[in-house]
C-alpha cells in the first residue's frame, strides 16, 4: 500500500510534515488554495501511514500499488556481510555458503555476492572470497562507520535499486532484524522472518518437506523449472512449519537464524571483484548520533560457534545446578547452554537460551542435562550431529530426539561422565608418555 496527496483537498497547513518520521514531504506550487501550495510526497517515503490520521482534511488516501515488476531485470544472490568493529559476523559466512547451493540451483550464471557496508573495511573482502562469494559490493563512509537503522536504510536501498538482485539474505540478528523489514518495505516486497530452510528448486523442496513435514506434496510438480525461492521457517510457537514464496516482486528477501546453515569450507586465497560503490548519504540522513559503544562486562556465550554445548533445565532444581554444568563444560571443552525454562526461573541469563526463542545452535555434540524437550527448544538444536540426553523421565520428548538417552538423576550422571573423562585424560596420558 502507498499514499497519495489529494491536490483539491490539500490546503497547504504542513501538518503532514510534522507526523512523519522519514521527511517524506516537500511543497510544490498551486494556485488551487489561498496558501498557493500543496504537499508533495518523496522518494523517502516508508509507507508507514502516519500521515493518514495527522491529516484532518481528508487530502491524503492509501492507494493500492499495482504495478508489475519485470522479474527477468532481477539476478543473482547477494548476503548481507553484517560486521561489527572490523569482524564480520558468523552467520554472513554461513549464508555466503548456503547461498552459494541455492545459486548452482538457479543457474550457472547466478553469482553469489557478499554486501559489505561500513569503515575502512577493505580487508574483509578476502574473507568473504574465502568463503564463497564472487562478488564484493563495497559501501564505504565515515558516516557509515557503526551501524545506523537511517545510514545503512538508505545505502541498502540504493545499492539494489542499482543494481537489482534476485534474492537477498540477512542474518536474524539484532542488525539484521532491524535493518531488513526496512528494506522490505521501502522496495515494496516481501520478507521471511527467522527462516531454517530454504530451496528454490521445487524438487529438492518436495524431498524436504517429506521427509521434515506432512504436507501433502502430490499437488507439486518436482519438474517445475521456476527457481522462486521457498523460504521455511517456524510458526506458532515451533508447532508448525510454514514456507512462504514471494512470487510477484523482487527482490526475494529473508532473515535467517545463526547456526542453521552450513558454512562453505575455507578457500584460502580465493579471489573475486570487488565493487566499490560511493554512498549517496549526508549527516542530516541519520537521526541518531552514536557516542560510545559500550560493551557489557557479563561473559559473552559463543553458543552458535561452540563444537559442544552442555545445557540445564528445569529438572537442575534450582540455579545452583549450572554449578555443576559448568563443571561438566569445562571438562569436555565445551560452553554452558540452557533451556527457557531456566531462563524464565531466573538461574542463567539469556544469553545462554538454546531454541526458538533463543539460539539455534548445531554443534557436535549436544548435551541437554534436565531438559524435557519441549516443542521451542528441540526446534533450536535437534539439528545437532550427536545429541545425548540425561533425564529422570524415560518418556521426556527430549528421548525421542536424543542419539543417547540416559535414564537417571543427572546429578549422579554427570559426576561419572567426569570420572570417567578424567580415567581416559590419564590412559591417554599414559599411552603416549
Amino acid at each position: 500500500m502507498a499514499v497519495e496527496i489529494l491536490k483539491e483537498k490539500c490546503i497547504g497547513c504542513g501538518q503532514c510534515f510534522k507526523s512523519c518520521p522519514y521527511d517524506a514531504f516537500e511543497f510544490e506550487a498551486y494556485d488551487g488554495n489561498k496558501l498557493g501550495k500543496v504537499a508533495k510526497i518523496n522518494a523517502k517515503c516508508s509507507s508507514c501511514n502516519q500521515c493518514l490520521t495527522a491529516c484532518k482534511f481528508g487530502a491524503i488516501k492509501e492507494v493500492q500499488q499495482e504495478a508489475k515488476v519485470d522479474l527477468s531485470a532481477y539476478k543473482h544472490i547477494w548476503v548481507f556481510a553484517e560486521q561489527r568493529q572490523g569482524k564480520i559476523q558468523n552467520v554472513a559466512l554461513e549464508l555466503l555458503g548456503e547461498g552459494k547451493r541455492l545459486a548452482k540451483d538457479i543457474s550457472e550464471d547466478t553469482q553469489i555476492c557478499a554486501v559489505l557496508i561500513g569503515n575502512n573495511i577493505d580487508h574483509l573482502a578476502q574473507e568473504c572470497f574465502e568463503y564463497g562469494a564472487e562478488k564484493v559490493y563495497m559501501v564505504q563512509d565515515p558516516l557509515l562507520e557503526n551501524f545506523t537503522t537511517d545510514g545503512y536504510t538508505k545505502v541498502m536501498k540504493q545499492l539494489i535499486d542499482e543494481y537489482k538482485p534476485e534474492i537477498v539474505l540477512y542474518g536474524a540478528t539484532h542488525i539484521g532484524r532491524d535493518f531488513a523489514p526496512r528494506i522490505a518495505a521501502r522496495c515494496n516486497t516481501g520478507l521471511t522472518a527467522d527462516c531454517t530452510h530454504l530451496d528454490v528448486k521445487v524438487s529438492k523442496y518436495i524431498d524436504f518437506a517429506k521427509a521434515n513435514t506432512t504436507l501433502d506434496t502430490s499437488t507439486l510438480d518436482p519438474n517445475d523449472p521456476s527457481t522462486g525461492i521457498k523460504q521455511t521457517r517456524p510458526a506458532f510457537g515451533g508447532n508448525l512449519m510454514a514456507t512462504i514464496v514471494c512470487p510477484k516482486t523482487r527482490p526475494q528477501m529473508s532473515t535467517v537464524r545463526p547456526g542453521v546453515m552450513q558454512k562453505q569450507e575455507r578457500a584460502v586465497g580465493a579471489k573475486g571483484e570487488v565493487v566499490n560503490v560511493k554512498p549517496v548519504i549526508a549527516k542530516e540522513d541519520i537521526r541518531i548520533e552514536i557516542k560510545d559503544i559500550v560493551k557489557s562486562m557479563k561473559e559473552m556465550v559463543s553458543l552458535t560457534d561452540a563444537k559442544i554445548i552442555c545445557s540445564g533445565g528445569r529438572g537442575l532444581g534450582d540455579a545452583s545446578g549450572f554449578e555443576l554444568i559448568k563443571q561438566f563444560a569445562d571438562k569436555v571443552g565445551g560452553v554452558v547452554g540452557s533451556s527457557r525454562a531456566a531462563v524464565d526461573a531466573g538461574w542463567i541469563d539469556h544469553s545462554h537460551q538454546v531454541g526458538q526463542t533463543g539460539t539455534t545452535v548445531k554443534p557436535e555434540i549436544y548435551f541437554a542435562c534436565g531438559i524435557s524437550g519441549a516443542i521451542q527448544h528441540l526446534a533450536g538444536m535437534q539439528t545437532s550431529n550427536c545429541i545425548v540426553a540425561i533425564n529422570k523421565d524415560p518418556d521426556a520428548p527430549i528421548m525421542e530426539v536424543a542419539d543417547y538417552a540416559i535414564v537417571g538423576d543427572l546429578y549422579k550422571v554427570i559426576p561419572e561422565i567426569i570420572a570417567e573423562w578424567d580415567n581416559a585424560e590419564a590412559l591417554y596420558d599414559a599411552e603416549n608418555k
